[in-house]
C-alpha cells in the first residue's frame, strides 16, 4: 500500500482524464485508411512526439491537481516540454496539430493565429501603458495562464524585432508559470528572424526557445496541397488580359444573382477602403485599394470577418521593390485562409510566379501554396481535414 501512494503513475492522469495514450495514432491511421490524406513517415514521427507531448501534459495537469499532501508523498513531476514543429509549406503542420489540440481533453487550450494573438498582446500592452500600468508583460502571462494551460500557434513567424522582443519576455513568462507552446512554423527558430535589423537583439528569444521545447522539422517530401483537385478553374484568372474584367463580371453576376454593383466604404481602424462593389457578405475591389494602402493584420481580420467571398481585381507580378505590397499580400490572405473566406480573383501571372526574388519570397511560398489550395474543392467545401 505504501508503495502505491510513493509510485506516480499514469494512473493519476487516467483517473481524471479519459485514456489518450495511444489516440493521435489511431485518429491519423483512421484518415490514412478512410483515403482523407496520405501516410508520410515523417508526420508518423511528428505524431509520436506530440503523443509524448499529450501523454506528459496529462500527467502534468494531474500531479497538479493532487493535493499538497499526495504531492509530498509522490515524486515531483518533471517539466513539461513544449513543442516547436518547422517545416516547408503544405507538409501537414497544421493538420497535425488539429490532431493534437483535437484529442486534448482539457477545456483549458487554446488555439490561436498568430497575427490575432499579437494583435491582442499589442492592445494589452498598449492598454497598460494608458493605465500606467507596470510589468505589462507579466500582467500578461498571468492572465493567459489563469485560463490556459496548452497554447498552439499555427504559422508562426516573427519579421519584426520589437515582436522577437515582446515574445522573448512573454514567453519566458509564460514558460516560468508552466504553460505549454505547441508551434508550428516554415522556419528553424535561428531562421524566424532572418534578414532584419538587429539580428542579434533576437538570439535571446531563439535560445529560450531551444532550450524550452522540442523541436522537430517535418520533412516530408510533398507539398500536399499542390495535389488537390481545383473545384474551380476560374477562381484565379490569369493573365490581366481582355476576358479578365469579363471574368469579374461574369462571376460577381453569378454570386451576386446579376444585382447592380453598388459601390460601399469599408471603415477599418481609423482608415477606410472603397469597395467597387458589395453585395450582403460579398465584395469586390482591386489589389491597389487592399494592399497599397498602409493596412495590417488588424484590417485584414476585419475584411476576412466581414465577408464570406472576396472578388481581387488586378493583382501584379511583384518585384522586389514592391515588397511592401508582397508583405501585405501575405498577411491579407493568411487572413482569408483562417477564416476560409473565398477568393476569387485575376492576377498577371499564376500563383507560382507573383514574388519569386526580394525580401520575403521565402515566406511568399506559403501564400503560393494557400493560393493553390483556396482552388480547391477542399477548401471551397470548407473541409476541416485540409492539410498545412
Amino acid at each position: 500500500m505504501l508503495k502505491k501512494l510513493f509510485q506516480p503513475t499514469v494512473l493519476d492522469a487516467v483517473a481524471q482524464f479519459p485514456d489518450v495514450s495511444r489516440l493521435l495514432e489511431q485518429r491519423y491511421f483512421h484518415q490514412v485508411e478512410q483515403h482523407v490524406i496520405q501516410y508520410d513517415e515523417a508526420q508518423f514521427i511528428a505524431i509520436q512526439h506530440l503523443q509524448t507531448l499529450l501523454n506528459n501534459l496529462l500527467l502534468t495537469v494531474a500531479y497538479r491537481r493532487k493535493a499538497f499532501a499526495r504531492q509530498l508523498r509522490s515524486s515531483a513531476q518533471q517539466k513539461c516540454q513544449s513543442l516547436y514543429i518547422f517545416g516547408e509549406v503544405g507538409r501537414g503542420k497544421s493538420m497535425l496539430m488539429d490532431l493534437f489540440y483535437e484529442a486534448c481533453p482539457l477545456p483549458q487550450k487554446r488555439r490561436v493565429y498568430f497575427h490575432t494573438f499579437m494583435l491582442e498582446v499589442h492592445a494589452f500592452i498598449h492598454q497598460a501603458q494608458q493605465r500606467n500600468q507596470p510589468n505589462a508583460i507579466l500582467t500578461l502571462a498571468k492572465k493567459i495562464k489563469d485560463s490556459t494551460v496548452l497554447l498552439c500557434f499555427d504559422e508562426f513567424h516573427v519579421t519584426d524585432i520589437a515582436d522577437a522582443m515582446i515574445l522573448q519576455r512573454l514567453f519566458s513568462q509564460l514558460f516560468e508559470l508552466g504553460v505549454v507552446l505547441v508551434i508550428t512554423s516554415n522556419r528553424h527558430p535561428k531562421d524566424l528572424y532572418q534578414g532584419g535589423l538587429q539580428k542579434d537583439q533576437s538570439l535571446a528569444f531563439t535560445q529560450l526557445l531551444e532550450t524550452e521545447a522540442t523541436i522537430i522539422e517535418l520533412v516530408a517530401k510533398t507539398d500536399y496541397r499542390l495535389s488537390y483537385t481545383p473545384a474551380l478553374k476560374t477562381t484565379y484568372y490569369f493573365p490581366l488580359d481582355a476576358h479578365s474584367n469579363d471574368f469579374i463580371q461574369q462571376s460577381y453576376n453569378g454570386l451576386t444573382q446579376f444585382a447592380t454593383k453598388q459601390s460601399g466604404v469599408l471603415q477599418l481602424l481609423g482608415r477606410q477602403i472603397f469597395l467597387s462593389a458589395v453585395y450582403n457578405n460579398i465584395a469586390l475591389l482591386s489589389f491597389d485599394e487592399l494592399c497599397t494602402q498602409p493596412l495590417g493584420s488588424a484590417d485584414y481580420l476585419t475584411i476576412a470577418n466581414q465577408f464570406n467571398t472576396l472578388i481581387v481585381t488586378d493583382i501584379p507580378k511583384l518585384t522586389a521593390d514592391k515588397r511592401n505590397e508582397a508583405k501585405r499580400f501575405v498577411t491579407l490572405i493568411d487572413a482569408l485562409y483562417e477564416h476560409k473566406v473565398q477568393l476569387i480573383c485575376t492576377a498577371e501571372v499564376p500563383a507560382h510566379a507573383l514574388y519569386t526574388e526580394g525580401d520575403g519570397a521565402f515566406e511568399f511560398k506559403r501564400t503560393v501554396s494557400r493560393l493553390i489550395e483556396m482552388q480547391s474543392e477542399c477548401y471551397l467545401q470548407r473541409f476541416s481535414v485540409c492539410t498545412d
